[in-house]
């Protein structure tokens, strides 16, 4: 019998699980692999969950965009802390998750065939669902600074393109992007007539006096979607809520993709969502600031390997980006790290980096003393194996 095939066979399957399988199988293992803080919502999160409860109708569809009072809370947001202005030229569309929006704004804005420029190294959840709308990725390699190459990417805009994605602060690498960058991306999409799709979902994790900034506030709503997240800052990874910003011109394609795939994002998790937003601001500080010291000790142990490592400074979320000097295969050296040494990372080949061996440390989920732990047994492990 002939055996079925599909669209799915030309996506890369999902690194975290496999990761995870992998840690299973080597009870004791720290994970600096998975994206996620260690923290729980704010407590206004569940103070709200009695406002679903008391209402009968919460358990119907409500609207595909989101609630009401969630959306409104949400262009408060946008306008105190992005910048961006709620007007008759976009509007807001609740999400289960930002991943959600993306494949949202793929297929509202492609055909199959058309082009998406992701910069490399790429979140791979983007490559993804580009692949399944029968899209083409085109990759432009960011700078040894994992910084933005304007030029590289006006160069490799075609008429096939559709959109040029920028992470900011980045995910994998953790660095953040300036304003300038930004600037000249969105400038040079408006002029060609493509989307800027900007992914920002770690706007509230940046260190140093680093400041984030939302493409969405340039002032040209046209061109511009804007992807936010609640899993990060919030805790809320479960809970599965994020929101984008759109030109209003794409709302119509936009509902029906979500009326299709969700009908409407949960109700319950939009309450909590909206309990979240009322948090005090020491909850952020205070979390953020903690995952601050968290990171500081990660650097201070990676920089012991600079003689067998490029450690790219990073100002953003809560990830460093790795390049090994080995000729080992990244996977393989994962594989070790786990079965040796009981810590986990995330081969850089997930984020399309083939030209070597990259590794991604992710330290927001873990308390100081775990991470430190966690560490240095990938430091010990790096300088063992890759020496030997």
């Amino acid at each position: 019998m002939e055996s079925l095939t599909s669209r799915m066979q030309g996506v890369q399957s999902p690194i975290i699980p496999v990761v995870g399988e992998l840690i299973k199988n080597s009870p004791g293992t720290i994970s600096l692999g998975q994206g996620v803080v260690h923290y729980n919502p704010p407590p206004e999160a569940l103070e709200f969950l009695p406002k679903f409860l008391a209402e009968s109708t919460n358990n119907l569809y409500k609207s595909v965009e989101g609630i009401p009072p969630l959306v409104t809370a949400l262009a408060e947001k946008l306008q105190a802390f992005n910048g961006i202005e709620i007007n008759e030229q976009n509007c807001i569309v609740v999400t289960a998750g930002s991943n959600m929006g993306f494949m949202n704004a793929i297929l509202a804005i492609t055909n199959p065939g058309d082009e998406i420029i992701l910069n490399t190294p790429y979140y791979f959840n983007h490559e993804m669902a580009i692949a399944m709308a029968g899209c083409r990725v085109v990759l432009v390699a960011t700078d040894e600074n994992y910084q933005l190459r304007k030029d590289a990417i006006a160069q490799a805009i075609t008429p096939k393109t559709r959109a040029v994605v920028t992470i900011s602060p980045n995910n994998p690498t953790g660095v953040v992007y300036s304003e300038i960058a930004l600037r000249q991306v969105n400038q040079i999409c408006e002029t060609r007539g493509i989307y800027h799709i900007s992914d920002e979902a770690y706007e509230y994790f940046t260190y140093n006096g680093v400041k984030h900034v939302s493409p969405g506030a340039f002032g040209s709503s046209k061109y511009t979607i804007s992807l936010f997240s609640l899993s990060k800052a919030y805790g809320f990874a479960s809970w599965r809520i994020g929101y984008m910003v759109i030109p209003k011109h794409l709302f119509v394609a936009i509902k029906k993709v979500q009326d299709t795939i969700l009908i409407c994002p949960p109700v319950i998790s939009q309450y909590a969502a909206l309990g979240a937003l009322q948090a005090k601001e020491e909850y952020l500080q205070n979390n953020i600031g903690a995952i601050s010291q968290v990171r500081q000790l990660v650097l201070d142990s990676l920089n012991r390997l600079e003689d067998l490592c490029n450690i790219t400074s990073a100002n953003g979320a809560f990830y460093f980006f790795l390049k090994v000097n080995t000729q080992m295969d990244a996977f393989e050296l994962v594989k070790r790290l786990i079965q040796e040494y009981k810590v986990a990372v995330i081969p850089g080949t997930t984020f399309g980096m083939h030209d070597g061996c990259y590794l991604r440390i992710a330290y927001g989920a873990l308390q100081k003393e775990t991470a430190k732990e966690g560490i240095e047994r990938l430091v010990q492990g790096l300088e063992t194996i890759v020496r030997n």
